[in-house]
């Protein structure tokens, strides 16, 4: 595959000189959670599929090296369009140790399942990777596809699951909470399946109302799109098609909340806005000001930010839920935006145990933060009186490595963040479009 190896990645630290203004204008990536969606549905057709604006982050790159070891010939057009043709699948791939190990390393290699099924009646599911943010569960992936007529075994010394189907038949789910992956995961290998689905309870974000559209484009058909009801009538083939994907809405939210912690004038632009949800709202909630002129998300700089509080007075929570409730994935940017600001707020992170374990950095800082529990903190507002301070620290994650980049940019002093390989799985050149806006931040040895 073309491109930047994945060695650079590796063993590499940010080095961040923080307390500087930032100007300028930043145009979000293509959305990452979506890209691994819709590479993987390329599987389910022997045709080409074209996918414009897809990421150029790390567990896309991953999962595009696992598409091309089963065999899918991939040819990159330009910097983040690629053409996939999955015509020669080495379906004997998914018994080899060394690939189940790589498939091990990225989360989004469990939507091979659903592919790989519905078009070979084969397949298999990888220990999950990704973020150490806390338990994250099979059994959505795993009950559907046994409705679907899969049947598994368990492999206790790799830890994978082994599928396999005669026949997919259509049936009627109910799936036990709203999984992105997991619906995204039975919707592909119900589109080939006999007869009609129907899954209640489906996840709605745009990323999955993207991956239908897509698939219909191929030649699926899916209804129900926005809702959390899906029907899927079976297609005996599909065939190939053009998808670009949507603008990253954490990126857009990450960089609103880059604009308020550093006090900076920036501009985001072609930011999706009809896909955002209630993103821009919670930022409002913190005391945020912006301008939405067209497609674009305007930050003035200013000097503060004040929490609003309910309307009986009582102190603001912000909580994630399934769309179109708030994303969990932006609720480490919100806290750490939340410690420069007037007032108080909790923060509550319902879906991962291990999110929020991040805090401990931020109160080496100099932020004010109760941690009440794995699942709530509460920050209480500093009114930009007391600016961090830069110390050295380790990401734990995509989401938690952001937010302490944020910190790092607004404190006084030198911050060393390690362990950024966690920042590169889910944000494109961050370091070269921050400095483009007059940071100084650099990548340096660990």
């Amino acid at each position: 595959m073309d491109g930047i190896s994945l060695s650079k990645y590796h063993m590499k630290s940010f080095e961040v000189i923080g307390g500087k203004k930032l100007k300028g204008d930043l145009i979000p990536q293509g959305a990452k959670n979506e890209a691994l969606q819709v590479i993987c549905a390329v599987l389910l057709t022997p045709e080409t599929v074209v996918i414009s604006n897809i990421p150029d982050i790390l567990d896309v790159r991953l999962l595009i090296g696992l598409l091309e070891e089963l065999g899918v010939e991939v040819n990159r057009i330009d910097e983040n369009t690629y053409s996939f043709k999955a015509e020669n699948i080495h379906l004997e791939k998914i018994d080899d140790t060394d690939f189940q190990q790589k498939s091990n390393r990225l989360r989004g290699s469990v939507m091979i399942a659903g592919p790989l099924l519905a078009r070979f009646g084969k397949s298999f599911i990888p220990k999950p990777g990704g973020d150490k943010i806390g338990r994250r569960k099979m059994d959505t992936h795993i009950d559907g596809f046994l409705k679907l007529g899969v049947k598994w075994e368990y492999d206790q010394a790799l830890g994978y699951f082994k599928l396999s189907a005669k026949a997919l038949i259509g049936t009627d789910l109910l799936l036990d909470e709203p999984s992105v992956t997991g619906t995204a995961n039975i919707v592909m290998a119900a589109v080939m399946a006999k007869g009609t689905t129907t899954i209640y309870n489906a996840a709605c974000e745009p990323y999955l109302q993207q991956l239908c559209k897509m698939l219909n484009s191929m030649g699926a058909n899916i209804s129900g799109i926005k809702s959390n009801l899906l029907t899927i009538e079976g297609a005996t083939a599909l065939k190939g098609t053009h998808h670009r994907i949507l603008p990253d809405m954490i990126e857009v939210g990450s960089f609103i909340g880059l604009a308020a912690m550093t006090g900076s004038a920036l501009n985001i632009r072609g930011a999706g806005i009809g896909h955002l949800g209630m993103i821009p709202d919670k930022f409002r909630q913190l005391g945020i000001a912006f301008d939405i002129v067209g497609d674009d998300i305007i930050v003035p700089e200013q000097d503060g930010y004040e929490i609003r509080d309910n309307i009986d007075g009582s102190v603001l929570t912000i909580h994630d839920h399934p769309w179109p409730g708030l994303t969990p994935d932006l609720l480490s940017i919100l806290l750490v935006v939340a410690t420069q600001a007037k007032g108080s707020v909790l923060i509550h992170q319902k879906m991962f145990e291990s999110r929020l374990f991040f805090v401990d950095k931020l109160i080496d800082m100099g932020a004010r933060i109760i941690l009440c529990d794995p699942h709530r903190a509460t920050v209480i507002g500093q009114e930009g009186k007391q600016k961090l301070r830069g110390i050295t620290m380790n990401s734990p994650d995509i989401r938690a490595g952001m937010a302490l980049l944020i910190a790092a940019l607004s404190a006084e002093g030198k911050s060393i963040i390690h362990n950024i390989e966690q920042v590169d799985r889910g944000y494109q050149y961050l370091d070269k479009r921050l400095q483009a806006l007059g940071a100084e931040v650099r990548r340096i040895e660990a």
